[in-house]
């Protein structure tokens, strides 16, 4: 007896998938205490990370979502910790209206600082972005440390960016550098605890990035 079946590939859209998803994260995840603005960001993070958990654990600053469409609208830079971050970023819409991701992380001047004074490259990265970036987005997702030296520059007065995404995973200084962006009165997406990470961070700010596209 022949057990094969012949494998039949699906021809759904990428556009129907993603909106059958839409659908079902909808739909598990009723009631929420999210705002209309807010939404499109929890849904799209539940979206790239199957985790309803981190969805709900989600935090937002009253400014945030005005403040990021601003600040994508306005063409201020937007900078990434590190480089999974930036390639995950949909970068059409960020360039339309004359705005660009960067990463400081592996730049020879920030390996060579970081070497100097003992320290680790992330910190020495955010210092030399404050310079380039004022009025930008931050978007942290795997090093607590960038977001930590961050909020210290923000209470010295070094800078002031439009937005941060702070969403670094791990188990040292993760969760706690969330609590600190949470004290800030700067606008923030941030979440509650250790979970976070690149994938979550680029669906925030690719979220953010068509509500600033849509926007009439």
């Amino acid at each position: 007896m022949d057990f094969k079946t012949e494998f039949k590939p699906l021809t759904v859209q990428p556009q129907e998938i993603e909106g059958k998803s839409f659908e079902m994260i909808t739909e598990e995840l009723g009631e929420h205490p999210f705002t209309t603005d807010q939404y499109p960001v929890v849904q799209r993070v539940i979206h790239a990370s199957a985790d309803f958990e981190l969805g709900r654990s989600l935090v937002f600053h009253p400014r945030a979502i005005e403040a990021g469409i601003e600040a994508i609208r306005n063409g201020k830079k937007l900078v990434a910790d590190v480089q999974m971050v930036q390639v995950g970023i949909s970068k059409d819409r960020i360039h339309k209206f004359g705005g660009d991701v960067s990463v400081y992380i592996s730049d020879p001047d920030v390996i060579e600082e970081a070497k100097r004074l003992n320290t680790t490259r992330a910190i020495i990265s955010i210092r030399k972005a404050i310079k380039e970036a004022e009025g930008g987005i931050y978007a942290i997702g795997n090093a607590p440390t960038a977001l930590l030296e961050l909020i210290r520059l923000i209470k010295e007065g070094e800078t002031k960016p439009g937005l941060i995404i702070g969403m670094p995973v791990g188990f040292v200084s993760a969760a706690e550098s969330k609590d600190e962006l949470r004290k800030l009165d700067i606008p923030f997406i941030t979440n509650i605890g250790r979970k976070g990470g690149s994938t979550v961070v680029v669906a925030a700010v690719n979220a953010l990035s068509i509500m600033a596209q849509n926007q009439n």
